[in-house]
Order: structure tokens, then sequence, then C-alpha cells
């Protein structure tokens, strides 16, 4: 069975972690959230992944944490409500979530904030009796070695990433349903991961990752308009641009794609990793050149952000 980038061996600490709910550490067997909360009946919230890598002291430090935080707040401030802690608060909580379980290498967290619980099902914000539900649930994750150099399959799914005044693919929501379906219809197809078009045919990004190819030495990306603003996207893009490797944020089509020299897909959980064949048309038989520095580049990275500690 395939899982994309998000591949892992499961870990036996993972049944005893505790789950921060709204400040109380719970059991993993007995957290639970209510079923009138906004995010169990109507997909109400926004959501972040966050990576954690042993610190100098050798705690947990979370992975650019701050522009998670951004795009968090950001997000629910687009939902028009209040996550009820301030930045610095919820940095503390997650902080003792990981302290609470030892959590200080190949950690990942699943850092959930919905509008909280409401009087009845009903989609009126108006509805909502309570502050905020924050939920943290730390893991121990380390991607599947394979993920970093056997290279993911992709397919190209007839859903679309959609305009922004249907739903704004930039807002990260626990409101997933495209992606779920675009997931859905990739792994129909044998594939690891979907690749999405937007509204004019141009590539957008993946269900749960972002997409690259390289050209002739050059970098292209999407002008990412239909996707969300990724961290490790950015980070990609900043690493390109200050290694004089030239990078583009451009429309391209499916031609393009077919005829790339090399591929590769972001995200927070696994960083930079291959893409081999799109659509059943190979691109590389194995991890590329360009792809390789980029990793390089990017692990550099982490260790430059992990080494300023908490």
């Amino acid at each position: 069975m395939t899982y994309s980038t998000h591949a892992f061996d499961p870990d036996p600490r993972n049944e005893s972690i505790q789950i921060d709910i709204n400040g109380e550490l719970i059991p993993r067997s007995e957290a639970k959230v209510s079923v009138f909360d906004s995010g169990f009946v109507l997909g109400d919230g926004v959501w972040e992944g966050l990576r954690v890598h042993a610190g100098p002291d050798g705690k947990g430090v979370i992975a650019f944490l701050e522009r998670h935080l951004k795009r968090l707040y950001n997000g629910a401030k687009t939902l028009d409500f209040d996550i009820g802690v301030t930045r610095t608060e919820l940095t503390q909580r997650l902080y003792q979530c990981l302290d609470a379980n030892n959590a200080h290498e190949d950690v990942h967290v699943r850092l959930m904030v919905t509008r909280g619980v409401k009087s009845t099902p009903y989609q009126d914000p108006r509805a909502t009796i309570s502050p905020a539900t924050i939920v943290i649930i730390p893991e121990f994750k380390r991607p599947a070695p394979s993920t970093a150099t056997a290279g993911a399959r992709l397919f190209t799914v007839h859903i679309r990433r959609g305009f922004p005044d249907v739903q704004d693919p930039k807002l990260n929501s626990h409101s997933k349903l495209n992606c779920i379906l675009a997931c859905i219809q990739a792994t129909k197809a044998g594939a690891d991961e979907a690749l999405m078009l937007d509204p004019q045919g141009f590539i957008a990004t993946c269900n749960s990752t972002h997409f690259f190819l390289v050209r002739d030495g050059e970098i292209w990306t999407s002008t990412g308009d239909y996707c969300l603003g990724g961290i490790t996207r950015s980070i990609v893009l900043d690493l390109a641009r200050e290694n004089s490797i030239p990078v583009f944020e451009k429309n391209f089509s499916l031609h393009d794609v077919y005829g790339a020299d090399e591929a590769f897909i972001t995200g927070t959980f696994a960083g930079v990793s291959p893409v081999t064949e799109v659509d059943g048309r190979s691109l590389t038989k194995e991890r590329g050149p360009s792809v390789e520095k980029l990793q390089k580049l990017y692990k550099d990275r982490i260790k430059t952000e992990v080494a300023r500690g908490r």
C-alpha cells in the first residue's frame, strides 16, 4: 500500500503518548473532543503539521515554528474566530507537550484549532458556545528511508484546485474534501500522490505536497495562486535563490512535466522528495542530481534553524 511522502514505520511509543487538549494532557486512549465541536460537525478550523528535531541541548525544537504560527493565526483570522491564546502561550504549550512525552527527535506534531463547541450542529458561527478547541498530537514518526531516494509516482486527477471565491486554497482549513477526493482518485490509479491542476489547466500542486520540476538547470513550480502557502515550498524557493539556482514560479502544463529532467515534491514531513513518474511517464529511474543537491541544502537549513534552540 502506498502512502506518498508520509510513509513511516510504526513506533510503539505512540500508543502511550499524551495529547494536549485545551491545555490538559490526556492519554491517547482517552483523548476526545465533543461531537458538537465545530471541527467535527463542519470542518470549521485550521491546522498545522510541525516537524521536531533535537536541538543543541538535546531538547526538541520545532522547525520554522514562527512561519507555521503565522499561517495558523492568519487562517483563524480569515475564519473570523479567536484562537484564545497568544503565539507565545501556544509555543509554550507545544513545548510542554513535547517535554511531557519526552519527544525530542523524529517527531511530527499535528496542531489543530477549531472554532469551538456548538450549542447545536448548525453551521452559523453564532451557535458556538465555547472558546476555540486546541489539540496538540505529537507522534514519533520517521519518514521511510526510501522516500528520499526511490521517488514518488504521481497521477493527474480531475479534481481541481479552485478559485479563492469558492474555497481559497491558501487556507489550511480542516475542510480538505477536495484533497481527499484527489487522493482517492490517485490511489485508485495505483499512484502515491495526486497531481492537481488549476482552473485553467496549469499545474497547481499535489493533494498533500507541493510540486516542482527541473528543466535545463531551471526549477519551476506553480504561480502559487491555487495552492497553500507551503512552508517547505517557500524555503526551497529561498534556498534556490540563495545558491544561484534559477527558480521560477510560473504557469506550466503537463506537457512541460512529461518532458522534465527531474521532478520533486516538498512537505513538512519528509522535506524534499523525488518524483520519478507522472501519469505512467517515466521521468528518471532514480533521484536526480538537482534533487539531491536541494535535499542537502534543505537539511543544512534545518540544522541552522534547530541550532537556534527554542
